[in-house]
């Protein structure tokens, strides 16, 4: 039986009243100002990203509530308090001013998912450090890449990390002066001597906080740059779009190497004095539900490829776990399949809410509040203070769309607190991602009657047959219809008479076998569900997809992979370190 549409909200169903009952009158009345009133600003003047995450809540009655969660790989978990951290990330502060860290140097740290590196990206922050956290399964030669192109200073990380990753190449990062490893004896002699106290540099909203690394098709990743005046934008974006409350345990998947890790695995929950839960261990289905159940999470969010794993371990797993507490799941990475929203309907007794923003946002632009009804596949609407609109790029300006259910690129009017500022060292690149007071996302999008909006694909990723433009993202929802299929990535591949015609790679759920027949079914069941001009003409069967760290799938890997081009930069790639 075909499923309905939309799942419908019951507004008596909640457990907790939502902060954002609805969306539509909430974006009339907003103001980015009065979201900085719920920050309290340096004392005398200013404005620090850690300040505004850490010190006021441990200078008021949240002192002793409980920051970070950790769970070690192995072993018992760890709480540690507003306080704590406070006077942890102090230590890491007075060490880097100690080491000649001032206002504007760049601060590398490449760690696991360990208490050391919350500690550590906040104390650069209260240095007025500009922070790059970095995966820590990069290997040296992307380690090499980005702490020269933004002239780090000094590198925080492990032994272990520094004999794998960093010693190679420390020699050829001309301007790192210091590599602090947490673990080191004299590392850890130098941050028990070190004060607790400390004087937070004076930053302004515009001042740099953070460098993020986006990668590109060319071997040379992006680095975009975020100001301390984010905050204001993880602030509220953590209200409306996670619906965080005081007393939450959240669980934000991401790793801080990428930046959902960081604006909502650091800074969002924090700035609302919740509990975040930090696992170091790598995913594993029985671990993921084990968490959710005993560790009382009641906000989630993750990707859909951790989803799209979940959904492939069986439903018999999450069947033996249960989750009262749990009221909300988002997610995040790329686009979330319809299929697997209503999987967390079924499996978590919630539907995932997926919703969207990029590396350059900085924060979450749209997305399925709580209160909204959900239309599975869809990203939902713009939150308060986004103004998104649908636009054709012409020779002579923009164009924009009206017409509902009209394809186009999707565009932010220029202004919100999380923008980026800067692509490091290629201004006319950053440039170029703006006209006419609007940023330009290079994602194609659609927009339904009800203001909806819906991912086409990239602009790149977009295929042209005979005529007609498809987006992968569509085919491969449908083909993850099919109960065999796990994950689908789908691409345009050169044709001498349509031009491109679309090809799928698909992977399989557990019990079921790639083969002739399965082949043939799915390509009837495409071409039944998108017809024969938009249903892919081949179909290939692989053990998984490459995907970055951060769950998007590859599909220009892909591409390269099936004719042969250059693979351009693989540095995000998941895989064996």
């Amino acid at each position: 039986m075909p499923r309905p549409p939309i799942i419908r909200k019951d507004p008596g169903a909640f457990v907790v009243a939502p902060n954002l009952p609805d969306t539509d009158a909430a974006r009339a009345a907003f103001s980015w100002d009065s979201a900085r009133a719920g920050l309290q600003g340096l004392p005398g003047g200013g404005l620090n990203i850690a300040h505004e995450a850490v010190d006021r809540h441990a200078n008021g009655p949240r002192a002793n509530h409980v920051a970070l969660r950790w769970l070690p790989a192995s072993g018992a978990a760890r709480d540690i308090t507003y306080a704590q951290l406070s006077r942890e990330s102090n230590r890491y502060a007075n060490v880097l001013r100690g080491l000649g860290v001032v206002k504007g140097d760049a601060v590398y740290v490449l760690c696991g998912r360990i208490p050391a590196l919350y500690a550590a990206v906040l104390g650069a922050l209260k240095c007025g450090a500009v922070v790059s956290p970095m995966f820590s399964a990069f290997g040296p030669e992307p380690l090499k890449t980005r702490v020269n192109l933004g002239a780090g200073k000094v590198l925080v990380t492990t032994e272990a990390l520094y004999a794998r990753r960093v010693r190679k190449v420390e020699g050829e990062m001309p301007t790192l002066r210091h590599v602090l490893r947490v673990d080191d004896p004299g590392t850890r002699g130098m941050l028990e001597g070190a004060p607790e106290r400390f004087a937070v540099e004076r930053t302004g909203a515009e001042d740099p906080a953070f460098l993020h690394f986006t990668s590109g098709t060319t071997g040379m990743p992006k680095g975009a740059v975020h100001v301390h005046g984010a905050v204001a934008a993880h602030y509220a974006t953590g209200r409306f779009a996670l619906d965080l409350h005081p007393e939450d345990v959240f669980w934000c998947t991401a790793d801080p190497g990428w930046i959902t890790g960081t604006s909502y695995g650091i800074v969002a929950p924090l700035a609302h004095g919740v509990t975040s839960l930090v696992d170091e261990a790598e995913f594993d289905a029985e671990r993921w539900y084990r968490n959710l159940q005993e560790q009382g999470v009641t906000v989630w969010y993750t990707a859909p490829t951790a989803i799209r794993l979940l959904m492939k371990s069986g439903a018999e797993v999450a069947r033996r776990y249960r989750f009262p507490q749990l009221r909300f799941v988002a997610s995040v990475g790329e686009p979330l399949n319809p299929e697997a929203v209503w999987w967390g309907k079924e499996a978590l007794g919630l539907p995932i809410h997926d919703n969207w923003w990029q590396t350059e946002t900085g924060g979450i632009m749209i997305a399925n509040t709580p209160a909204m009804d959900v239309k599975p596949g869809s990203m939902g609407k713009p939150l308060p203070g986004i103004e998104a609109r649908i636009v054709h790029r012409r020779e002579g300006g923009l164009a924009f769309v009206e017409a509902p259910d009209t394809e186009g690129e999707l565009a932010l009017r220029a202004g919100w607190p999380s923008m980026f500022r800067a692509y490091l060292g290629q201004e006319e690149r950053y440039r170029k991602c703006f006209a006419e007071g609007w940023y330009l996302s290079g994602d194609l999008v659609r927009r339904d009657a009800e203001g909806y909006f819906w991912f086409v694909g990239r602009a790149d990723d977009v295929i042209k047959s005979a005529g007609h433009l498809i987006g992968p993202f569509e085919v491969e929802s449908v083909l993850m219809e099919h109960p065999a299929v796990a994950e689908a990535g789908v691409i345009g591949k050169p044709d001498p008479v349509v031009g491109e015609v679309v090809k799928a790679f698909v992977s399989l759920k557990a019990g079921h076998q790639p083969g002739e027949d399965l082949r043939l079914q799915l390509l009837a069941h495409a071409r039944k569900r998108l017809g024969a001009a938009v249903a892919p003409k081949e179909i290939a069967f692989a053990d998984s997809l490459p995907r970055t760290r951060s769950g998007k799938i590859m599909r220009r890997l892909l591409k390269a992979r099936e004719l042969g081009l250059p693979e351009g930069d693989l540095s995000t790639l998941e895989g064996p370190a």
